[in-house]
């Protein structure tokens, strides 16, 4: 599909998908253009790389790349609706035009790759893998749906052998990949506006196992032991049966220290410097894939110290009038679950690493799309009941249409039935949410935003009412 003569233009360049798949062209040599309507980080960069951005998402951003270099292939995401402008006119002109996962199944059925698939986690390992790929002089080419700390981007163009992806199946488009090493880091139903159910998720996610030349799979994870074959296993509860395991010795609220065994054997042991039961897992399998590409465990126990989660997850932003705030895309209750019991686990255990120990947890939580919500409302309850205190978003649509009964003061009120005598407030703006969050928190508690929309910006509407921090720099 790719041809390094013909030009690529990336309708919605800016996008966490889009533009590392833009970068990394551009790196390699091919004329890459794009669209985007925001002037962001994301898309100054990828001027700097080479790549001709346009402000407006119009026909004449179509004909003027047309009539500069002839037929481009034009990419578009799933989130490039129907109607776009630039995509009618590049339809009308006859321009082949194709998906992201099209590009990206290219690229990774075009050298040794490992393609990270799975409902949580992905996105995380992915990092890890690369972070280590990267720390042992691998030099890996990588396109992760986050950004990587130690590249500060999302993606990157190595020289190395291997690439490393993130495979997402919220839309199914991973089956078109052909991984070297497929790696499945759990199954649970999600994104109900594409799968009707479970099994549907299965069926994907096997097709996508059975195009891998090998498959490293989570044996702790109950749908995967059931449904899935795997050339090579790991876990974090046994180092029986399985190919990789890492045994944790001690969980605190800055880390994991643990035995990791090959084999049924103690090769050596692990200071993960990131918290949490589902870190471990995830660097389980990171480090599982990394020797299944033959790097010395040793290089790798050395290179852990430099692990970070991607940006977005347990991401600390910085410090409010002595309050710790922190965002995290969890959106799913198991996601959410595991976000707070680590949560829990620093004002348990007094140690975090974050600026000061949190004494206490604020919850906010921002509900993504109708479906989601009417799917998990239960899950959430649950998972949410566990905080000192809890603050819900207006929900965030993603483009859904309101359903019956569906709503964030719905979600409160589950809430409360789960946690009776719990307190819980519902915001119906972002910026009536910013004003509860300074109202009804006190100094030394772990504000944490969770949600995959746009409760991200709370820390910057925080800022905005007085006082304004400086950021945190890692």
């Amino acid at each position: 599909m790719l041809d390094r003569h013909q030009p690529l233009h990336f309708i919605g360049v800016g996008g966490i998908g889009m533009s590392a798949l833009a970068g990394i062209l551009a790196a390699r040599g091919y004329l890459v253009s794009g669209s985007d309507p925001r002037n962001t980080p994301v898309v100054e960069a990828l001027r700097r790389a080479g790549v001709t951005v346009f402000h407006e998402q119009v026909a004449e951003t179509i004909q003027t790349v047309h009539t500069a270099s002839g037929d481009p292939l034009v990419v578009i995401s799933s989130a490039v609706p129907a109607g776009n402008a630039e995509l009618i006119e590049a339809r009308r002109l006859g321009l082949t035009v194709v998906h992201r996962s099209d590009i990206l199944a290219a690229l990774i059925n075009s050298q040794p790759s490992i393609a990270v698939a799975g409902s949580h986690g992905k996105t995380t390992t992915s990092t890890l893998i690369a972070t280590l790929l990267e720390a042992t002089q691998q030099d890996p080419t990588a396109v992760i749906g986050g950004i990587v700390p130690a590249f500060a981007s999302n993606g990157r163009h190595g020289e190395g052998r291997l690439l490393v992806a993130e495979a997402d199946e919220s839309d199914g488009s991973l089956v078109k990949f052909s991984a070297h090493l497929g790696l499945l880091t759990n199954i649970e139903l999600d994104h109900t506006d594409h799968y009707p159910d479970l099994d549907a998720l299965i069926a994907t996610l096997q097709q996508f196992a059975s195009a891998a030349d090998r498959l490293l799979a989570n044996r702790d994870d109950p749908i995967l032991r059931e449904h899935f074959e795997a050339d090579h296993w790991w876990s974090t509860l046994s180092p029986s049966g399985v190919a990789f395991a890492a045994i944790a010795r001690e969980e605190r609220g800055d880390g994991t220290s643990a035995d990791f065994y090959e084999d049924g054997t103690l090769v050596g042991q692990l200071e993960l410097p990131l918290p949490g039961r589902h870190n471990l897992s995830n660097a389980t399998a990171a480090i599982a894939a990394c020797r299944l590409e033959g790097v010395p465990f040793v290089e790798l126990q050395q290179a852990i110290s430099r692990l970070q989660p991607p940006g977005r997850r347990f991401d600390c932003r910085g410090l409010w009038q002595e309050r710790i705030v922190v965002d995290d895309y969890a959106h799913h209750p198991s996601e959410v679950d595991a976000t707070l019991t680590m949560a829990r686990l620093m004002v348990r255990s007094g140690r975090s690493p974050l600026p000061q120990p949190p004494q206490r947890l604020v919850a906010v939580f921002q509900p993504h799309r109708y479906s989601r919500t009417a799917q998990f409302m239960e899950g959430f309850a649950k998972a949410l009941s566990q905080a000192d205190l809890v603050l819900v978003a207006p929900l965030y649509s993603a483009g859904e249409a309101p359903m019956p009964g569906i709503s964030s003061c719905a979600l409160a009120a589950a809430v409360r039935d789960r946690g009776p005598g719990l307190e819980v407030l519902v915001a119906d703006s972002l910026e009536e949410l910013a004003d509860q969050v300074a109202a009804v928190s006190r100094p030394g508690d772990l504000v944490l935003a969770m949600g995959a929309g746009d409760v991200n910006s709370l820390w910057d509407r925080l800022a905005a009412l007085g006082d304004r921090p400086a950021a945190l720099v890692a």
